[in-house]
């Protein structure tokens, strides 16, 4: 067999599978709403918004190993991009959405030509204080921003019912999770996979790390800022508490919990880490003791986090049989 020919016949088996996999998971979450609550549906919708964030996080930390401390502040910037265009200059929101997706991935452009030529802790700590001077910012301008009164923009369908933001948040993440699946299987996907592993090792190769960390860094940004725009739509008023690093946090976590490095990992930890900080948020900052304790235990037991162990699970019952 040619390789061209397998090459072909692998991409139909690969796209098969999503088909499948689409297939089996899209008819029961549409249904959702129809037979849960609107403050489940609520939740639902909320966790789509984060598995946005923690799989454009795990796309850049994951996959190519930059762990950026700033995904929360390109989705601020992202809803406050949308959300003063608004406020301001009365600008629709067809307009105003695309314009605050634009900040953000110029400003993951930006950021990204200052610090990722740094390494490690040293990258971690330039954008976590990027991330601080925006929530700085947004807290001291309060006279452009609102500050901590809040600013207030217009919902998205002109009511805060969450059935069509589940929706809306459902199918944007299916949209992003197909794109990231593409890019995984391209070239651009396993130069960022060498970067990852072996940064020099790529470079000897021709690879030139700086521009794929970069494409990855404004893809990611950009996605963060889609998902913030949509979010800030959906709650109707925006505080610098959206750039708090507990929001980080909670990415996180997510990310981690599920498997970081893994394509399904944050799909399947985002939804109930989310929902299981709902019900612990009457215990105020314990909450995140509780998300820490979680993330030691299981990394101590199993690094590869939760895929990595239903994936090893599965496996074992494959050489059983």
């Amino acid at each position: 067999m040619s390789p061209r020919l397998t090459h072909g016949l692998g991409a139909f088996l690969e796209w098969r599978r999503v088909a499948v996999a689409l297939a089996l998971t899209m008819p029961p979450l549409l249904a959702l709403p129809y037979v849960a609550n609107e403050f489940t549906v609520h939740v639902l919708a909320i966790s789509a918004y984060y598995v946005i964030l923690a799989t454009s996080w795990n796309m850049l930390a994951g996959f190519t190993g930059q762990f950026s401390l700033a995904q929360h502040a390109f989705a601020a910037l992202g809803a406050y991009g949308s959300g003063l265009l608004v406020y301001h200059l009365r600008a629709p929101l067809w307009l105003s959405i695309p314009t605050g997706v634009l900040a953000a991935g110029v400003g993951g452009l930006l950021l990204g030509l200052l610090v990722l030529h740094m390494r490690s802790i040293y990258l971690s700590i330039a954008t976590w204080a990027f991330a601080e001077t925006l929530r700085i910012f947004l807290a001291a301008a309060y006279e452009f921003t609102r500050g901590d009164l809040g600013l207030s923009v217009p919902s998205l369908f002109g009511h805060v019912r969450p059935t069509a933001y589940y929706y809306t948040f459902l199918g944007v993440a299916v949209l992003w999770l197909i794109i990231v699946y593409v890019l995984l299987k391209s070239p651009i996907g396993y130069f960022m996979r060498a970067v990852r592993d072996d940064p020099l090792r790529a470079q000897s190769l021709a690879i030139d790390t700086t521009r794929v960390k970069l494409f990855a860094f404004v893809v990611s940004s950009a996605v963060a800022g889609l998902g913030g725009a949509l979010y800030a739509h959906y709650v109707l008023t925006l505080t610098p508490s959206i750039v708090d690093f507990s929001e980080m946090a909670r990415i996180i976590v997510m990310v981690v919990i599920g498997g970081l490095g893994s394509f399904v990992g944050p799909i399947i930890a985002a939804p109930p880490v989310y929902a299981l900080n709902i019900w612990l948020a009457s215990w105020g900052e314990w909450s995140m003791v509780f998300f820490a304790a979680a993330v030691i235990l299981l990394m101590r037991a199993y690094p590869a986090g939760v895929a990595g162990l239903i994936g090893a699970m599965l496996r074992r019952r494959g050489h059983a049989r």
